[in-house]
């Protein structure tokens, strides 16, 4: 309801003192206030951009604020997910995000919902509101919100991080591009890392979620230009800003319904690519490790394809640190080689994709070996607590 009957909207003694800065600027004033409390907003996701968002719409005094999410409050969250605290670690996300909310802005409504975004479920979840932001990490969901905003004809805030880098635009909105006319196909599933195995500054979310926080306001009151148009990139280690212009693609296919985004983003034959590699690849637990190490045997070399700052984090005994990306460029293949002569060759990395993955490019070149199923993360679970997790 961007265009509410004001008439209708009241403020109270309490929010006339809460939202008071809000009330004296001439671009927001009583009439800007009464808009953000008549407002809904659904926001997909309560990780590292909906968080810092979250929490400021609700500031702001937006009236009704949805919340998409199924997963629960994990320590290694905390960094970036500002929303959460330590004390709700292993509950759920949208019920610690809904208790912080309430605790900025008791007059805030807030629905709940959940579950994973699917397009079963997106139309009916996402057509109360007036905008949608998309605070989500993956491309099947960011396709799915992107179509699911066209097809109901609403604005997608849209954001996303990387490391030390950020983007952030409007979709979708008054005639403006949307997120197909930025990719208009997915990238091949797993080319680009996700922040587990990438990492990001915890700041970063911050700033990026701030933005769309702010882009949606905007669009609210009505006032000053969106990002629209304009797909707005920040570097957090040269502290740059830096725009790409953004048009509607006239040659982009009609979105006339909702499909399969796992299977439009190549999700299940990726998915059975790799069971059938990893069927024909040789696997074993990290009790099985332990037991070989414990027996003393000689005939075995533990390889370690982590990054190198990975490995000074945490190290299983005895390791060998050569990272995947050398062996990806075949760089480091000959070493390999001198290092196993004649033993059995090992691998493993945090949880087992990067080992599996090097094992496959070894194979290549005529060298097989072991994958240890969990990495160093299962060995820190289940055989040595010691060692950091992270």
């Amino acid at each position: 309801m961007l265009n509410p009957n004001l008439d209708q909207i009241q403020l109270n003694k309490e929010e006339y003192e809460r939202f008071s800065r809000h009330l004296i600027l001439p671009e927001v004033g009583l009439e800007g206030q009464k808009r953000l409390k008549a407002a809904s907003i659904l926001c997909v996701g309560t990780g590292g951009l909906g968080s810092p968002l979250l929490l400021y719409l609700a500031a702001a005094g937006v009236g009704r604020l949805g919340i998409v999410d199924a997963d629960v409050v994990d320590r290694s969250n905390l960094q970036r997910q500002v929303i959460h605290g330590t004390s709700w670690v292993g509950k759920p996300k949208i019920e610690s995000a809904k208790n912080r909310i309430h605790e900025i802005n008791p007059l805030c409504q807030v629905d709940l919902y959940n579950t994973w975004l699917t397009s079963d479920n997106a139309l009916d979840i996402a057509e109360p509101y007036d905008i949608i932001i998309d605070g989500t990490d993956n491309f099947p969901t960011r396709y799915l919100v992107n179509d699911a905003c066209v097809l109901l004809n609403k604005p997608n805030v849209y954001g996303s991080i990387y490391r030390f880098e950020g983007q952030a635009t409007v979709f979708n909105y008054e005639g403006g591009p949307n997120y197909r006319d930025l990719y208009p196909e997915p990238p091949p599933p797993g080319l680009v890392p996700s922040c587990a195995e990438g990492g990001v500054l915890g700041i970063l979310p911050g700033i990026i979620g701030i933005i769309q926080a702010t882009e949606a306001v905007k669009i609210i009151l009505g006032q000053g230009t969106t990002l629209s148009g304009r797909l707005l990139l920040f570097n957090a280690l040269d502290m740059k800003f830096r725009e790409l212009k953004l048009r509607p693609n006239p040659e982009r296919p009609i979105i006339e319904k909702l499909v399969d985004y796992q299977e439009f983003c190549g999700i299940p034959q990726a998915n059975a690519a790799e069971a059938e590699k990893q069927a024909n690849m040789e696997e074993m637990t990290v009790q099985e490790l332990k037991q070989l190490m414990d027996s003393e045997a000689k005939d075995f070399v533990l390889l370690d394809v982590r990054n190198p700052h990975e490995y000074e984090i945490a190290q299983i005994p005895g390791s060998v640190l050569i990272p995947l990306s050398e062996i990806e460029s075949g760089e480091a293949i000959p070493k390999v080689k001198a290092l196993l002569n004649g033993h059995r060759l090992i691998a493993h990395c945090k949880m087992g994709g990067r080992s599996a993955k090097a094992l496959g490019y070894l194979q290549e070149a005529g060298i097989s070996g072991t994958n240890v199923k969990g990495g160093i993360t299962a060995w820190s679970r289940e055989i040595d607590p010691s060692i950091p997790e992270y």
